[in-house]
Protein backbone atom coordinates (compact mmCIF):
# COMPACT_ATOMS: atom_id res chain seq x y z
CA UNK A 1 0.00 0.00 0.00
CA UNK A 2 2.62 2.26 0.92
CA UNK A 3 4.41 1.91 -2.27
CA UNK A 4 1.66 2.10 -4.22
CA UNK A 5 1.09 5.75 -2.29
CA UNK A 6 4.61 6.43 -3.07
CA UNK A 7 4.40 6.00 -6.98
CA UNK A 8 1.26 8.14 -6.95
CA UNK A 9 3.28 11.12 -4.91
CA UNK A 10 5.84 11.21 -7.59
CA UNK A 11 2.75 11.44 -10.36
CA UNK A 12 1.32 13.93 -8.70
CA UNK A 13 4.15 15.86 -8.21
CA UNK A 14 4.76 15.34 -12.38
CA UNK A 15 1.55 16.58 -13.57
CA UNK A 16 1.07 19.51 -10.86
CA UNK A 17 4.78 20.85 -10.79
CA UNK A 18 4.74 21.76 -7.21
CA UNK A 19 1.98 20.56 -4.51
CA UNK A 20 2.29 21.68 -0.70
CA UNK A 21 2.03 18.87 2.50
CA UNK A 22 -1.60 19.78 2.48
CA UNK A 23 -2.69 19.42 -1.35
CA UNK A 24 -0.55 16.11 -0.84
CA UNK A 25 -2.37 15.03 2.07
CA UNK A 26 -5.86 15.64 0.51
CA UNK A 27 -4.98 13.81 -3.15
CA UNK A 28 -3.31 10.72 -1.28
CA UNK A 29 -5.96 10.60 1.97
CA UNK A 30 -3.42 10.39 4.32
CA UNK A 31 -2.09 13.27 7.08
CA UNK A 32 0.46 15.51 6.56
CA UNK A 33 2.61 14.00 8.80
CA UNK A 34 2.31 10.60 6.54
CA UNK A 35 3.11 12.97 3.45
CA UNK A 36 6.41 14.20 5.05
CA UNK A 37 7.78 10.76 6.03
CA UNK A 38 6.95 9.79 2.41
CA UNK A 39 8.90 12.82 1.35
CA UNK A 40 11.98 11.73 3.02
CA UNK A 41 11.35 7.56 1.48
CA UNK A 42 11.40 9.10 -1.78
CA UNK A 43 14.49 11.67 -0.74
CA UNK A 44 16.46 8.09 0.82
CA UNK A 45 15.40 6.25 -2.26
CA UNK A 46 17.30 8.56 -4.63
CA UNK A 47 13.55 10.19 -6.23
CA UNK A 48 15.24 14.35 -6.76
CA UNK A 49 12.68 15.51 -4.82
CA UNK A 50 13.33 19.30 -2.79
CA UNK A 51 11.35 21.26 -0.51
CA UNK A 52 10.64 25.29 -1.94
CA UNK A 53 9.95 27.77 1.23
CA UNK A 54 7.43 30.63 1.42
CA UNK A 55 3.85 31.21 0.54
CA UNK A 56 3.60 29.70 -2.57
CA UNK A 57 6.08 27.18 -1.69
CA UNK A 58 6.05 23.17 -1.55
CA UNK A 59 7.53 19.81 -3.09
CA UNK A 60 8.98 19.99 -6.58
CA UNK A 61 10.84 17.54 -8.44
CA UNK A 62 13.81 18.38 -10.51
CA UNK A 63 12.78 18.91 -13.73
CA UNK A 64 12.97 16.07 -16.89
CA UNK A 65 12.48 13.14 -14.04
CA UNK A 66 9.59 10.98 -15.11
CA UNK A 67 8.91 7.81 -16.06
CA UNK A 68 7.93 6.12 -19.32
CA UNK A 69 5.74 4.06 -21.30
CA UNK A 70 5.94 2.98 -24.59
CA UNK A 71 3.53 1.53 -26.59
CA UNK A 72 0.48 3.70 -25.33
CA UNK A 73 -0.74 5.82 -28.54
CA UNK A 74 -3.30 9.11 -28.17
CA UNK A 75 -6.61 6.93 -28.47
CA UNK A 76 -5.65 4.36 -26.23
CA UNK A 77 -5.07 6.47 -23.83
CA UNK A 78 -8.03 8.91 -24.51
CA UNK A 79 -10.41 5.37 -24.05
CA UNK A 80 -8.61 4.53 -20.71
CA UNK A 81 -9.13 7.96 -19.53
CA UNK A 82 -12.67 8.10 -20.28
CA UNK A 83 -13.58 4.34 -18.85
CA UNK A 84 -11.85 6.40 -15.72
CA UNK A 85 -14.71 8.53 -15.27
CA UNK A 86 -17.40 5.63 -14.98
CA UNK A 87 -19.23 5.55 -11.56
CA UNK A 88 -19.11 1.94 -10.89
CA UNK A 89 -15.76 2.24 -9.99
CA UNK A 90 -17.39 4.17 -6.70
CA UNK A 91 -20.12 1.16 -6.72
CA UNK A 92 -17.35 -1.58 -6.24
CA UNK A 93 -15.20 0.66 -4.01
CA UNK A 94 -12.13 1.27 -6.22
CA UNK A 95 -12.38 4.88 -6.75
CA UNK A 96 -9.15 5.90 -4.85
CA UNK A 97 -7.65 3.28 -6.81
CA UNK A 98 -9.01 4.16 -10.16
CA UNK A 99 -7.88 7.71 -9.36
CA UNK A 100 -4.13 6.50 -8.67
CA UNK A 101 -4.46 4.63 -12.26
CA UNK A 102 -5.40 7.48 -14.11
CA UNK A 103 -2.62 9.52 -13.01
CA UNK A 104 -0.24 7.27 -13.80
CA UNK A 105 -1.96 6.87 -17.79
CA UNK A 106 -1.49 10.25 -17.71
CA UNK A 107 2.07 10.37 -16.29
CA UNK A 108 2.99 7.82 -18.93
CA UNK A 109 2.35 9.53 -21.90
CA UNK A 110 4.99 11.78 -24.11
CA UNK A 111 4.48 14.97 -22.88
CA UNK A 112 3.59 16.34 -25.95
CA UNK A 113 0.35 13.96 -25.94
CA UNK A 114 -0.70 14.78 -22.34
CA UNK A 115 -2.66 17.85 -22.34
CA UNK A 116 -4.35 17.02 -25.46
CA UNK A 117 -5.61 13.34 -24.21
CA UNK A 118 -6.49 14.85 -20.55
CA UNK A 119 -8.48 17.92 -22.47
CA UNK A 120 -10.34 15.39 -24.98
CA UNK A 121 -11.22 13.67 -22.05
CA UNK A 122 -13.00 16.59 -20.29
CA UNK A 123 -15.37 16.35 -23.35
CA UNK A 124 -16.64 13.09 -23.21
CA UNK A 125 -19.00 12.42 -20.45
CA UNK A 126 -20.15 9.11 -19.72
CA UNK A 127 -23.11 8.47 -16.67
CA UNK A 128 -23.87 11.86 -15.50
CA UNK A 129 -25.27 13.02 -12.08
CA UNK A 130 -28.88 13.45 -14.09
CA UNK A 131 -30.49 12.69 -17.14
CA UNK A 132 -32.31 15.31 -19.49
CA UNK A 133 -35.23 14.78 -17.56
CA UNK A 134 -33.10 16.51 -13.84
CA UNK A 135 -33.56 12.90 -12.91
CA UNK A 136 -30.77 12.66 -10.01
CA UNK A 137 -29.15 9.32 -10.48
CA UNK A 138 -27.49 10.08 -6.84
CA UNK A 139 -24.55 6.76 -5.92
CA UNK A 140 -25.19 4.85 -3.53
CA UNK A 141 -23.09 5.49 0.01
CA UNK A 142 -21.02 2.13 0.44
CA UNK A 143 -18.83 1.03 3.24
CA UNK A 144 -15.31 0.80 1.69
CA UNK A 145 -14.33 -2.09 4.61
CA UNK A 146 -17.86 -4.24 3.56
CA UNK A 147 -17.50 -3.68 -0.33
CA UNK A 148 -13.49 -4.61 0.32
CA UNK A 149 -14.69 -7.69 1.54
CA UNK A 150 -16.98 -8.49 -0.88
CA UNK A 151 -14.91 -7.71 -3.79
CA UNK A 152 -11.96 -10.05 -2.37
CA UNK A 153 -14.54 -13.10 -1.98
CA UNK A 154 -15.89 -12.67 -5.86
CA UNK A 155 -12.01 -12.36 -7.19
CA UNK A 156 -10.88 -14.86 -5.00
CA UNK A 157 -13.61 -17.59 -5.61
CA UNK A 158 -14.27 -18.13 -1.79
CA UNK A 159 -17.86 -18.86 -0.08
CA UNK A 160 -18.93 -15.45 1.54
CA UNK A 161 -20.81 -14.76 4.90
CA UNK A 162 -22.63 -11.60 4.50
CA UNK A 163 -24.95 -9.30 7.28
CA UNK A 164 -28.55 -8.34 4.67
CA UNK A 165 -31.14 -6.54 5.52
CA UNK A 166 -34.27 -6.88 3.87
CA UNK A 167 -35.96 -4.71 1.54
CA UNK A 168 -38.83 -3.80 3.56
CA UNK A 169 -37.07 -2.77 6.20
CA UNK A 170 -38.83 -4.54 8.90
CA UNK A 171 -36.97 -7.51 9.46
CA UNK A 172 -34.30 -7.16 10.96
CA UNK A 173 -30.30 -8.08 8.96
CA UNK A 174 -29.54 -11.82 9.27
CA UNK A 175 -26.47 -13.36 8.41
CA UNK A 176 -26.17 -15.87 4.89
CA UNK A 177 -23.55 -17.71 3.57
CA UNK A 178 -23.44 -17.34 -0.47
CA UNK A 179 -21.22 -18.36 -3.43
CA UNK A 180 -20.34 -15.03 -5.12
CA UNK A 181 -20.29 -14.90 -8.95
CA UNK A 182 -19.59 -11.62 -10.14
CA UNK A 183 -20.30 -7.62 -9.51
CA UNK A 184 -22.76 -5.44 -11.30
CA UNK A 185 -23.35 -1.69 -11.11
CA UNK A 186 -26.54 -0.13 -12.64
CA UNK A 187 -27.05 3.73 -12.80
CA UNK A 188 -24.85 3.90 -9.68
CA UNK A 189 -25.92 1.14 -7.49
CA UNK A 190 -24.06 -2.12 -7.02
CA UNK A 191 -25.22 -5.50 -6.88
CA UNK A 192 -23.94 -9.28 -6.30
CA UNK A 193 -24.90 -11.75 -8.02
CA UNK A 194 -24.40 -14.87 -6.47
CA UNK A 195 -25.72 -18.08 -5.37
CA UNK A 196 -27.51 -19.93 -2.21
CA UNK A 197 -28.28 -23.54 -1.74
CA UNK A 198 -27.62 -23.75 -5.19
CA UNK A 199 -30.34 -20.95 -6.28
CA UNK A 200 -29.36 -17.80 -7.91
CA UNK A 201 -29.89 -14.54 -5.33
CA UNK A 202 -29.47 -10.82 -6.13
CA UNK A 203 -28.31 -8.78 -3.35
CA UNK A 204 -28.04 -5.08 -3.41
CA UNK A 205 -24.63 -3.85 -2.04
CA UNK A 206 -26.23 -1.02 0.00
CA UNK A 207 -28.11 -3.86 2.08
CA UNK A 208 -25.09 -5.64 3.04
CA UNK A 209 -24.42 -4.44 6.55
CA UNK A 210 -21.34 -6.78 7.19
CA UNK A 211 -19.62 -9.29 5.45
CA UNK A 212 -16.66 -11.73 5.68
CA UNK A 213 -15.02 -14.00 3.13
CA UNK A 214 -14.26 -17.59 4.42
CA UNK A 215 -11.98 -19.80 2.97
CA UNK A 216 -14.01 -22.20 1.70
CA UNK A 217 -13.98 -22.28 -2.18
CA UNK A 218 -17.60 -21.02 -3.66
CA UNK A 219 -19.37 -23.45 -5.84
CA UNK A 220 -19.75 -21.69 -9.04
CA UNK A 221 -18.51 -21.88 -12.80
CA UNK A 222 -14.97 -21.17 -13.49
CA UNK A 223 -16.19 -19.27 -16.37
CA UNK A 224 -19.62 -16.50 -16.33
CA UNK A 225 -21.29 -14.69 -18.40
CA UNK A 226 -22.23 -12.03 -16.75
CA UNK A 227 -24.00 -9.86 -19.33
CA UNK A 228 -26.36 -12.60 -19.83
CA UNK A 229 -26.51 -13.41 -15.78
CA UNK A 230 -27.78 -10.11 -15.13
CA UNK A 231 -30.40 -9.63 -18.44
CA UNK A 232 -31.77 -13.57 -16.69
CA UNK A 233 -31.91 -12.42 -13.39
CA UNK A 234 -33.85 -8.96 -14.48
CA UNK A 235 -36.66 -10.86 -16.36
CA UNK A 236 -37.26 -13.61 -13.27
CA UNK A 237 -37.21 -10.35 -10.96
CA UNK A 238 -39.75 -8.41 -12.87
CA UNK A 239 -41.95 -11.50 -13.60
CA UNK A 240 -41.87 -14.25 -10.51
CA UNK A 241 -43.20 -14.87 -7.09
CA UNK A 242 -45.69 -12.80 -5.82
CA UNK A 243 -44.75 -9.53 -6.28
CA UNK A 244 -47.22 -6.34 -6.77
CA UNK A 245 -47.63 -3.77 -9.49
CA UNK A 246 -49.01 -0.21 -8.54
CA UNK A 247 -50.30 2.42 -10.44
CA UNK A 248 -49.80 5.59 -9.21
CA UNK A 249 -48.88 9.07 -9.02
CA UNK A 250 -45.91 10.70 -7.57
CA UNK A 251 -44.11 14.05 -6.78
CA UNK A 252 -41.16 14.19 -8.78
CA UNK A 253 -38.88 15.34 -5.99
CA UNK A 254 -39.91 11.71 -4.68
CA UNK A 255 -38.73 9.78 -7.69
CA UNK A 256 -35.54 8.63 -6.25
CA UNK A 257 -36.73 7.58 -2.90
CA UNK A 258 -38.98 5.52 -4.67
CA UNK A 259 -36.40 3.88 -6.93
CA UNK A 260 -34.38 2.94 -4.20
CA UNK A 261 -36.90 0.89 -2.71
CA UNK A 262 -38.95 -0.45 -5.60
CA UNK A 263 -38.01 -3.45 -7.64
CA UNK A 264 -38.56 -1.45 -11.04
CA UNK A 265 -40.17 1.64 -12.23
CA UNK A 266 -41.49 2.44 -15.46
CA UNK A 267 -43.37 4.17 -17.99
CA UNK A 268 -43.70 8.01 -16.45
CA UNK A 269 -45.97 10.14 -17.73
CA UNK A 270 -46.46 13.96 -16.49
CA UNK A 271 -50.29 14.86 -15.31
CA UNK A 272 -51.17 18.26 -15.80
CA UNK A 273 -50.77 19.18 -12.37
CA UNK A 274 -47.07 18.12 -12.47
CA UNK A 275 -46.92 14.97 -10.73
CA UNK A 276 -45.68 11.89 -12.19
CA UNK A 277 -48.14 8.79 -13.36
CA UNK A 278 -46.57 5.40 -13.42
CA UNK A 279 -46.27 1.78 -12.31
CA UNK A 280 -44.14 0.45 -9.46
CA UNK A 281 -43.19 -3.13 -8.95
CA UNK A 282 -42.44 -4.15 -5.56
CA UNK A 283 -41.68 -7.84 -3.92
CA UNK A 284 -44.80 -8.64 -2.62
CA UNK A 285 -47.93 -7.06 -0.85
CA UNK A 286 -45.97 -5.90 2.59
CA UNK A 287 -43.27 -4.31 0.68
CA UNK A 288 -45.67 -2.20 -1.53
CA UNK A 289 -47.67 -1.15 1.74
CA UNK A 290 -44.61 -0.25 3.40
CA UNK A 291 -43.06 1.82 0.62
CA UNK A 292 -46.09 3.86 -0.01
CA UNK A 293 -46.44 4.87 3.60
CA UNK A 294 -42.89 6.32 3.21
CA UNK A 295 -43.89 8.41 0.36
CA UNK A 296 -46.54 9.86 2.58
CA UNK A 297 -48.50 12.61 0.56
CA UNK A 298 -45.54 13.04 -1.81
CA UNK A 299 -47.57 9.46 -3.69
CA UNK A 300 -51.11 8.29 -4.07
CA UNK A 301 -51.39 4.64 -5.01
CA UNK A 302 -54.31 4.72 -7.72
CA UNK A 303 -54.61 0.67 -7.87
CA UNK A 304 -54.65 -2.20 -7.13
CA UNK A 305 -57.90 -1.10 -4.17
CA UNK A 306 -56.61 -3.52 -1.56
CA UNK A 307 -53.76 -1.09 -1.17
CA UNK A 308 -55.59 1.83 -1.20
CA UNK A 309 -57.66 0.61 1.69
CA UNK A 310 -54.86 -0.40 3.72
CA UNK A 311 -53.41 2.23 2.83
CA UNK A 312 -56.15 4.50 3.98
CA UNK A 313 -56.59 2.30 7.04
CA UNK A 314 -53.35 3.40 8.65
CA UNK A 315 -54.05 6.79 8.08
CA UNK A 316 -57.51 6.70 9.91
CA UNK A 317 -55.66 4.80 12.91
CA UNK A 318 -53.15 7.59 12.72
CA UNK A 319 -55.05 10.12 12.72
CA UNK A 320 -57.22 8.70 15.18
CA UNK A 321 -54.23 8.73 17.80
CA UNK A 322 -53.66 12.10 17.29
CA UNK A 323 -56.79 13.44 16.94
CA UNK A 324 -57.89 13.86 20.15
CA UNK A 325 -55.03 16.70 21.14
CA UNK A 326 -54.57 14.75 24.14
CA UNK A 327 -51.43 11.50 24.14
CA UNK A 328 -52.72 8.47 25.46
CA UNK A 329 -49.28 8.02 27.22
CA UNK A 330 -48.09 11.35 27.41
CA UNK A 331 -44.07 11.39 27.56
CA UNK A 332 -42.00 14.89 28.88
CA UNK A 333 -39.74 16.74 26.82
CA UNK A 334 -36.19 16.39 27.21
CA UNK A 335 -35.28 18.58 29.84
CA UNK A 336 -38.81 19.30 31.96
CA UNK A 337 -38.31 18.37 35.52
CA UNK A 338 -40.10 15.32 36.27
CA UNK A 339 -42.07 15.02 39.54
CA UNK A 340 -40.52 13.32 42.69
CA UNK A 341 -41.96 10.14 43.31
Amino acid sequence: MRADRLVSMVLLLRQHGRLSATALARELEVSTRTVLRDIEALSASGVPVYAERGRNGGFTLLPGFRTELTGLNHDEALALLVAGSRRGAQAFGLGTPLASAMRKVVDALPEDQQATAAGAARRLLVDPETDLLARSTVDEELPDAVVAEVRRAVLAGHKLRIRYAAADGDRAPAWRTVDPVGLVTVRGQGYLLAARSGADRTYRLSRIAAAEELDEPAQRPDRVDLDRAWRDRSTRFRTGGDQVTVLLRLDPARRDELAKTALTVDGAETDDDGLLRLHATFQDARHAEWALWQLATGAEALSPEWLRESLRDRATALAARYGSGVPQNPVPRPGTPQNPA
